[in-house]
């Protein structure tokens, strides 16, 4: 014994710094099975093994510096699965339905990225529905805002308690990042989501500093912070009067009812109330009488209405709008156009006052008031 301690003195013994997969495919005799890293760069292929009669495989590959994330793959079906350093992870699963059988023993952090895929799924199955309703005009534009807002919240306050949890585990970097229609669902340039990018960046880099996860991570919240913190400003000018010329915000440029493309900047010269709608609602025929009352009093003097619609249904847009007396066009990606953003609009109907220069000058949200904030324009 006393030679042996020697030894390993002499020479150094320590444990070997890799982690090992294993575990059995059920079904799967003669099947490939493929070890792939999802790194920043995308998927990598680093093992692979041919099953034999009773499905045993193992994998043993150099420990990652953090919480890493691998996938065994079958054909096209795929499992995720996250690695924490120097571990032994012991994997079963099913041929025919390889991702619904795929288990982890005794891991809760894989237990957890089942439940984001699971969370994630249910999630994207519930905005399908809503976007076939919306298509086939089972529901409003209105409707469909409401209740697609409605499934995200859910969702991310199911999941904002798992990262809020151990924001430094694999489970929150992965939850963190999950897509559907290939967009992020927690928005890093929205301020109540970007606390979940802040608050995972801030602990990887306390526990794993240095790692390349760690930087991208970190790179990638600073930079969505310092966008969103522009976003803001811009926000600010649009809700606080008076907005200076050269805020940078581009001209608007759509078509009318017959096809006429009309510029907002095309109105320089006159007062104008730019007004965001949506024809195909309860409220819409009485806003528009309420605004020909307004239009009919004030366009003598150099008035004119700027109105915007994001009805999806163009057809209806163009029964509604033909016989309106001011200029009303349409923005045809409907409610996910990016002038809703851009103005920072939470609710529709909303409006802005632009002076003569074209600078907007209030937010009108409470329309009551809306002579009253004309009257102060002459």
């Amino acid at each position: 014994m006393a030679a042996l301690l020697t030894g390993c003195v002499l020479t150094g013994c320590k444990q070997e710094n890799v982690f090992h997969v294993n575990g059995t495919i059920q079904d799967a005799s003669g099947d490939t099975l493929y070890l792939e890293h999802r790194g920043l760069a995308g998927t990598e292929l680093i093992d692979s093994a041919v099953l034999k009669k009773g499905g045993a495989f193992s994998f043993k590959q150099p420990a990652p510096e953090n919480p890493e994330f691998y996938q065994l793959r079958m054909g096209k079906q795929v499992a995720a699965f996250a690695v924490d350093s120097t571990e032994t992870l012991r994997i079963t699963a099913k041929a025919p339905d390889f991702y619904r059988s795929f288990a982890v023993a005794d891991s809760p952090v894989n237990d957890q990225l089942k439940e984001v895929d699971v969370l994630v799924q249910l999630t994207a199955s519930q905005i399908g529905i809503l976007e076939n309703q919306h298509k086939d005009t089972s529901i409003d534009d209105m409707t469909f805002l409401t209740q697609l807002d409605s499934v995200l919240n859910d969702y991310k306050g199911k999941i904002s308690r798992l990262i809020l949890g151990n924001p430094g585990s694999a489970a929150a970097y992965y939850a963190l990042f999950q897509k559907i229609n290939n967009y992020l669902i927690f928005d890093p340039y929205n301020k109540q989501d970007y606390a979940m990018f802040g608050t995972v960046a801030t602990s990887w880099n306390r526990y794993y500093p240095e790692t390349e996860r760690t930087r991208h991570l970190y790179e990638f919240t600073m930079n969505a912070l310092k966008v969103r913190r522009l976003q803001e400003q811009q926000a600010k000018l649009l809700q606080e009067a008076p907005v200076q010329t050269g805020t940078g915000l581009p001209d608007i440029v759509l078509q009318e009812v017959n096809g006429t493309k009309v510029a907002l900047s095309s109105l320089k010269g006159k007062v104008v109330l730019l007004d965001f709608v949506v024809y195909n609602t309860d409220f819409s025929p009485r806003h528009n009488m309420d605004l020909n009352r307004i239009y009919q009093q004030y366009k003598s003097k150099g008035f004119e209405i700027y109105q915007i619609s994001f009805d999806s249904d163009e057809h209806f847009w163009k029964i509604s709008g033909d016989n309106l007396p001011w200029i009303t066009v349409r923005d045809p990606q409907s409610v996910n156009a990016r002038l809703l953003s851009m103005y920072n609009v939470r609710e529709i109907p909303t409006a802005f006052i632009l002076n003569r220069e074209g600078d907007v000058v209030v937010r009108v949200e409470d329309y009551s008031r809306l002579a009253e904030e004309l009257n102060k324009m002459w």
